[in-house]
C-alpha cells in the first residue's frame, strides 16, 4: 500500500491517506469493496502501557499488542476496539530508546 500523511501545521492532527497497491494489498477490500471511509483514530500518548490499561479497563478489546511501527520511526503502536466498534491506534510519543 501507499501511505501519505497530511498536516496543515506542525503539532496539528495528521490525516493519513492509504491507497492499495495490487490485488493482495491488506487494505484493498476495505477501500474498494466496502467503499472506504474512516478506518480508525490514532492517539499519541506519553505512556503506551498506562493508556492501554485505561482502555482495557473501559472494556476495549486489544486487537494487536504493542509493536514497532515503520511509519513512526520504530515508535510502538497498539490497536484496540472500543465497545462502540471504533478502532483505536495508540502511538507512544517516544521510542523505547528515548528518541
Amino acid at each position: 500500500m501507499k501511505v501519505t500523511f497530511l498536516s496543515s501545521r506542525p503539532g496539528e492532527p495528521l490525516l493519513e491517506l492509504v491507497q492499495p497497491v495490487g490485488e493482495k494489498s491488506p487494505v484493498r477490500k476495505f477501500l474498494t469493496e466496502k467503499g472506504g471511509g474512516l478506518h480508525h483514530l490514532c492517539y499519541e500518548t506519553e505512556s503506551l502501557e498506562t493508556e492501554l490499561q485505561q482502555m482495557l479497563s473501559r472494556r476495549a478489546m486489544l486487537v494487536r499488542r504493542p509493536q514497532p511501527a515503520v511509519a513512526f520511526d520504530g515508535r510502538r503502536i497498539a490497536w484496540l476496539l472500543t465497545q462502540e466498534n471504533l478502532l483505536v491506534e495508540l502511538l507512544e510519543k517516544t521510542s523505547p530508546g528515548g528518541s
